[in-house]
């Protein structure tokens, strides 16, 4: 009978490539998140001349998107967050193991959702 041994780590070269992903994924997100931002700020400078102007159908479109671009702005940053926390888990070699399990999570599971702190088998059983 053959015995599969566990690992309970990533080596440094998959850290690395990891790594890679994140970072790459934290440039796009901050990129997102500043064209957002520059949305806001342009919804701000335009809401002053409505409120001039008086109310119409129209601040009523504008005053739900600039809150769409709001909520889109502040799930960015706490995706952003959790990519650098991410980030701190790999200096910590400690990026990939389930903090339900302890077990490591599958690279394909990581490749996918690298901010990931749980295997699928933990999300699953938690929902339940």
């Amino acid at each position: 009978m053959e015995q599969v041994i566990q690992r309970s780590s990533y080596n440094d070269e998959e850290l690395a490539e990891f790594r890679g992903i994140i970072e790459a994924k934290i440039r796009v997100a901050r990129e997102e998140l500043n064209e957002l931002q520059g949305l806001l700020s342009a919804a701000n400078n335009n809401g002053d001349e409505s409120v001039i102007a008086g109310k119409t159908l129209e601040d009523g479109s504008a005053t739900f998107e600039k809150e769409q671009n709001s909520q889109l702005a502040a799930r960015q940053k706490k995706f952003i967050q959790q990519l650098e926390a991410a980030l701190v888990r790999i200096q910590n070699k400690t990026y990939g193991v389930c903090q339900a399990t302890g077990k490591l999570i599958p690279a394909e599971r990581l490749r996918a959702v690298p901010h990931t702190t749980m295997s699928m088998e933990a999300k699953l059983n938690r929902i339940r």
